[in-house]
């Protein structure tokens, strides 16, 4: 639009799309004010255009008429009105706009199709908050449809993927729509060299076990205890307060702080993906090399010899920045996974995922529902421990769900029945348990596991190799055909497609060059698989370098938390 804008942003837009335009960006394209998108009338602007950035919901677009119908009409000169979905404009919303006599107003009604967004230079996610509900519980496959979207946008930019895999229903119906999408636009078959040699499609509902575990890794314990959201995380102020001299803790600051994670900070780059208890030995080498490095000054004689120290300042007052805090955020971690409940927790999950004493309730989950420990925590143990016996006797799911309902309230029964759907929390019915079968097949747990300098992916865990991590290991070398039986005792089919490549595209790979896989979590993928991929990436032998896409960036509590329904007791 020409003349001074304002954006009216959905709030949960307003991540994602930092992480591709930052507010300097739109301030060059004439964006003058940006507001969040609440009830009310709209704040006061003197801009020719107001444009709604929105999600295709029904309740959103309640706000929006609000909003308009607020709008005073009289006023001088008239603003425009404009209205973009993300990712896709939606009949349902606009016919729900002209029944409340306002769609007339907006000039235009476009859609942002904004389907994979960069977290890192090799992740990326489409942020859909409820794809996995979307999916697995009300059988809309909307997101698959927008996953599809990515990814022919992807084949278009990085040319087409020769050989796709997958694992799971919604993967064969991702893989299908590609094949459609590439039949019914014949154009879009381009020359472009390919960059991927394999996508590999995984259903998050063919491994449910790795969510709920806790992640023990240095981002994933930051996601599991702080939550990460879009890159950036926020953080208790009291350890970032500057300590001066003499000052008793007076003006401590009372924001939480806020610091940007990704790999363009050299040390988190290096730290994020260890186990934690190997970050301490890290920060402590960097400490040295550091403060090393700053008493270079003092042997700093002639003139070029300062210059060249000068030079280097800014870079190593980056690097004491950050080693601050880094060290600080360590601290707060180890704070708390130096606690009695942490490890009491910890073993508990532990020894289920090694298969003990899945089939019988459990005195520690008993005890924090006793004690009235946050409920989610309760449901990701009860989760855990039926999906590492494939479902739970009857009489133990009924214990569990009774004592649950009468601590914390009948209104969670509608979230209980959600995790039965999903498949997390059922009764065991075929009588038999293939969870030890797979763990043994696909080698999910590792007693002797190195933490400091790991071996296999199982580190990220301290134990457990997370089994989507497993399979995709196992496709790269020596190929699912050697784990068929265990394909099959996981749900939805396997299936495998190639894509004809134009002549003269074929790559004829060099001594020595590393294949590239897309590997695509459908329903989502937490930052601990993430690592687990990133060591094999890194791996001497591994012959493969992975590219990480989701529909999601979850963790346990994240997940089950878009699972749970919001059912207000009854008022009396």
């Amino acid at each position: 639009c020409p003349f001074p804008q304002a954006i009216v942003w959905d709030e949960y837009l307003t991540g994602p799309f930092g992480l591709i335009a930052q507010y300097s960006l739109l301030k060059e394209h004439e964006v003058e004010k940006m507001f969040t998108l609440k009830p009310g009338r709209l704040p006061q602007a003197d801009v020719k255009n107001i444009i709604f950035f929105v999600r295709p919901k029904l309740e959103l677009m309640d706000v929006i008429t609000d909003n308009v119908l607020r709008e005073d009409r009289g006023r001088s000169p008239q603003r425009d009105f404009h209205i973009l979905f993300v990712p896709r404009r939606s009949l349902l919303c606009e016919q729900w706009l002209k029944e409340q006599g306002v769609l007339g107003s907006f000039i235009h009604r476009e859609q942002y199709s904004l389907d994979l967004i960069p977290f890192d230079g090799d992740l990326l996610s489409m942020e859909s908050e409820s794809a996995f509900k979307e999916c697995y519980l009300e059988s809309d496959q909307t997101s698959l449809y927008h996953a599809a979207k990515g990814l022919m946008t992807l084949q278009a930019l990085y040319g087409t993927i020769p050989q796709i895999f997958g694992k799971g229903e919604c993967a064969r119906h991702v893989a299908n729509m590609m094949i459609r999408m590439k039949r019914e636009f014949p154009g879009s078959q381009n020359s472009i060299f390919p960059v991927f040699d394999t996508l590999l499609l995984l259903d998050r509902n063919i491994d449910l076990l790795t969510p709920l575990a806790t992640q023990l890794t240095y981002e994933g314990l930051i996601d599991e205890i702080y939550g990460i959201q879009n890159t950036y995380v926020k953080l208790p102020p009291e350890k970032f307060a500057p300590k001066k001299q003499g000052e008793g803790g007076k003006d401590l600051p009372t924001e939480p702080k806020k610091l940007q994670l990704n790999s363009a900070e050299e040390l988190y780059a290096e730290i994020r993906d260890k186990n934690f208890n190997a970050v301490g030995s890290v920060l402590s080498k960097k400490a040295k090399i550091i403060s090393a490095a700053f008493e270079e000054r003092h042997h700093a004689k002639t003139v070029g010899e300062i210059k060249q120290f000068v030079s280097q300042l800014p870079h190593m007052q980056a690097a004491r920045s950050s080693l601050a805090n880094h060290t600080s955020i360590a601290e707060l971690i180890k704070d708390i996974t130096t606690s009695e409940d942490f490890f009491d927790n910890l073993t508990v999950e532990q020894e289920f995922m090694s298969g003990i004493d899945t089939d019988k309730v459990n005195n520690y989950i008993e005890d924090c529902i006793a004690q009235k420990h946050p409920l989610i925590k309760i449901l990701r143990l009860v989760c855990l421990q039926s999906v590492c016996n494939s479902g739970l006797k009857q009489k133990v799911l009924d214990h569990y769900k009774r004592e649950i309902l009468q601590t914390y309230g009948y209104e969670h029964i509608l979230t209980l029945n959600n995790l039965e759907k999903a498949g997390l929390l059922k009764p065991q019915t075929s009588g038999r348990n293939n969870y030890p079968t797979i763990r043994k097949t696909l080698r999910l747990w590792m007693d002797d596991v190195n933490e400091q300098n790991p071996n296999d992916i199982s580190y990220v865990y301290s134990g457990y190799a997370p089994l989507s991590i497993r399979l995709a290991q196992l496709l790269a070398r020596p190929g699912w055909r050697s784990i068929e039986e265990v394909l099959k005792m996981l749900p939805g089919p396997h299936f495998e497609e190639r894509q004809q490549l134009p002549t003269g595209l074929q790559k004829k790979r060099q001594h020595g060059e590393n294949r590239v896989t897309l590997v695509f979590f459908l329903g989502g993928v937490t930052y601990a698989e993430i690592a687990a991929l990133r060591f094999l990436s890194q791996m001497e032998d591994g012959g493969t370098e992975y590219v990480i896409a989701t529909t999601k960036l979850i963790n346990g509590t994240s997940w089950i938390k878009s699972l749970m329904e919001k059912l207000e007791p009854a008022p009396f």
